[in-house]
């Protein structure tokens, strides 16, 4: 039996409903919006934030969040940029992305042990490293000598920036894991009854862990990814990104209760903002308005989605 147009519709994340929206606003309000070369640019403008919430929509799923995000793309661009004289580029980079994962295992290993709320560890962890961050580079930015690093940085591939070729390949990637595999299913198992899942024999514990190394990973992805767009690094990289990041993962539908998400609803969630973020600024709109707009576009999705739920669950007791 083929599905109605309307059913269809229905299983569209309704962020993207928002997004062609905005990209049919903004195309007829805003010059040189739909060029090409635009497209390209909101592409690499939001593949930092949208690596960190490829990771992030994981954890959210799991039932859980990770706070120390932006200070772990400090940390993991400190390092990267700061070990190459001593190490050369790859090696740096290792350590960058080894420190992230390190510090996401950590994470995983104080909730899963102490039953601390994840909220509190990963906010304590927000303000460790980056006091860390701070001690390490003495307050000082890094630059990069070696001309290759900042070249991959502004490198393109059939015409589109290598930077948002990964962000694109890696969410792909994560959307066969989360809806392919056994690790996706059981992320969504755990989010949605955790102690269902212990009974249905789901190590709970460890899969917490393996999903913060994952967040862990991306952060620290994002924070080397954005030091080669700049050739440098600084401490105060990645501030208030981890706000950024749940924005776009909770626009995107996955809920802070865990056991609800989708990667292709954070994809829409993270180009939203990006879309928002630079249409708003060919407008020449003073960019503090962004924060209004999106405050507002938040609100109205958590709103619609609680009058769903609120409708399912009458449907539910029918």
């Amino acid at each position: 039996m083929t599905a109605s147009p309307l059913r269809l519709l229905s299983r569209v994340p309704p962020i993207w409903l928002i997004l062609i929206a905005c990209v049919a606003f903004f195309s007829v309000f805003a010059d040189s919006f739909f060029a090409v070369g635009n497209f390209t640019n909101i592409l690499i403008q939001t593949s930092t934030i949208g690596l960190i919430a490829l990771g992030m929509t994981v954890v959210m799923i799991n039932g859980n969040i990770d706070l120390s995000v932006g200070a772990v793309v400090a940390l993991a661009a400190s390092l990267a940029v700061g070990l190459q004289a001593d190490l050369g580029i790859v090696p740096a980079v290792l350590v960058g992305l080894g420190a992230g994962m390190a510090l996401g295992f950590l994470n995983g290993v104080i909730v899963w042990k102490t039953g601390v709320d994840a909220f509190i560890v990963t906010l304590g962890a927000m303000m460790g490293v980056r006091g860390l961050v701070f001690v390490y580079t003495g307050e000082q930015s890094f630059f990069s000598m070696d001309f290759a690093y900042a070249d991959f940085g502004m490198s393109s591939v059939a015409g589109v920036p290598t930077l948002a070729w990964i962000f694109l390949a890696l969410t792909l990637v994560m959307h066969v894991v989360m809806t392919r595999t056994s690790h996706g299913r059981n992320a969504y198992a755990v989010g949605g009854n955790r102690e269902a899942a212990e009974n249905a024999g789901i190590r709970v514990g460890r899969h917490m862990v393996a999903n913060f190394v994952v967040v862990g990973f991306f952060a620290a992805l994002a924070g080397i990814t954005l030091s080669t767009q700049m050739g440098a690094s600084t401490p105060n990289l990645g501030t208030n990104y981890e706000l950024w990041v749940i924005t776009a993962v909770v626009l995107g539908g996955t809920k802070l209760t865990g056991g609800v998400g989708s990667i292709l609803g954070t994809l829409g969630g993270v180009l939203t903002i990006g879309v928002l973020r630079n249409g708003m600024n060919l407008m020449q709109v003073p960019a503090f308005y962004v924060l209004v707009v999106m405050g507002v576009i938040l609100i109205a999705v958590l709103l619609v989605d609680a009058r769903i739920n609120r409708r399912e669950a009458g449907e539910v007791r029918l």
